[in-house]
């Protein structure tokens, strides 16, 4: 029997295809602004830049200073760029940092938001943004997070490095894996997340042996459209407050912690769940979800031990203190010890 539920509908414009980057002058012009500041990581300046250019007079200039778990400081510096070059929305060409920055901006300054995801981490459709400040990190939701417009180009991923390939599938993996779960969870993003696991079930091992494969790497979009989409809709638990702790009060990549992490948080959960994880189960082909998602880590190449990402035996305990340090939802209890013993597994790399 299906369950009542309240569905508010997409917000955001999807443009979804081959090529589409060439449309983005065109979706900015839709919301009639005339200066657009790019964003991006510095080491994607060139490709910020011909952006730019090809955004003529409506381009604002680039700001390419974003990073990984958007430092309060850098924001601080791109907000006074944006004003500095009277800019009146932004185009966030990148993966995770670069979304995470734009957002920050748009929060603070009412920019509208273009999205150009060029890998699979999947903040993009959502209204979540993570912060850091002071050693930690804070995640908050607000309407005023949530991107415009996503404009989702396939041919961009053609030279997603296989590692960042893997890592930041996995990442995306998340959401949907938390979204099987979750008490406001709903038909339509457990019916993305399920038609998700299966598209990248499809793509990974294909990418991974031949990564310019263009109907893997379209695939794996748009596996990494759903999981975003079910992020956006659903509340997280644990697997992204242990990754937030990791990556805002220990410095550890983001992608590669939530690699590493994600078959451990969903081993916390699976039992607890009553076979709510199952879609993850089939779609890997392993007697649990957990099981299955430490399988496809290991054969894709991708990190499975976070003393592989620096993080030290000492800094254990600290992390499951911090992480059990605030109550929050999740379907088995949250306790410091349970933490620290998942934090070990994942520490050794050992198969949940």
């Amino acid at each position: 029997m299906t369950r009542p539920f309240t569905f508010p509908g997409l917000a955001t414009r999807v443009v979804f295809g081959h090529g589409t980057l060439a449309q983005v002058p065109e979706e900015v012009a839709r919301f009639g602004h005339s200066r657009a500041l790019v964003l991006s990581t510095p080491q994607q300046e060139p490709q910020a830049q011909a952006l730019a250019d090809a955004l003529g007079a409506r381009s604002a200039g680039v700001f390419a200073g974003a990073t990984m778990h958007t430092p309060v400081e850098v924001t601080e510096q791109a907000v006074a760029a944006y004003a500095s070059a009277g800019a009146d929305c932004v185009v966030s060409l990148g993966g995770g940092s670069t979304t995470g920055l734009g957002k920050a901006i748009a929060t603070r300054t009412g920019a509208d938001q273009v999205v150009v995801p060029t890998t699979y981490a999947g903040s993009e459709m959502t209204d979540i943004l993570g912060e850091t400040a002071g050693g930690e990190k804070t995640t908050r939701r607000d309407a005023s997070i949530r991107p415009e417009v996503v404009v989702y180009d396939v041919d961009l991923t053609l030279t997603l490095p296989v590692g960042l390939t893997v890592t930041s599938a996995l990442n995306a993996i998340a959401h949907a894996m938390e979204g099987f779960y979750a008490p406001d969870r709903h038909p339509i993003t457990e019916a993305l997340s399920r038609d998700a696991m299966t598209a990248f079930a499809r793509a990974l091992p294909v990418l991974v042996g031949n990564p310019q494969d263009p109907t893997a790497r379209a695939d794996a979009l748009y596996a990494a459209w759903g999981c975003s989409t079910t992020l956006g809709h659903v509340t997280m638990a644990l697997h992204h407050k242990l990754a937030h702790v990791l990556g805002g009060s220990f410095g550890l990549p983001h992608a590669e912690t939530h690699a590493v992490l994600l078959p451990h948080t969903t081993a916390y959960n699976e039992a607890a769940v009553e076979g709510l994880l199952n879609p993850i189960r089939d779609a890997f082909g392993h007697p649990t979800a957990a099981a299955g998602l430490w399988h496809l880590a290991k054969s894709c190449g991708a990190p499975t031990r976070l003393a592989d990402l620096g993080l030290t035996v000492a800094d254990l305990d600290r992390a499951a203190e911090i992480a059990a340090r605030n109550p929050y939802a999740n379907p088995r209890p949250i306790t410091r010890d349970g933490i620290r013993h998942l934090l070990q597994h994942a520490f050794d790399g050992d198969c949940p």
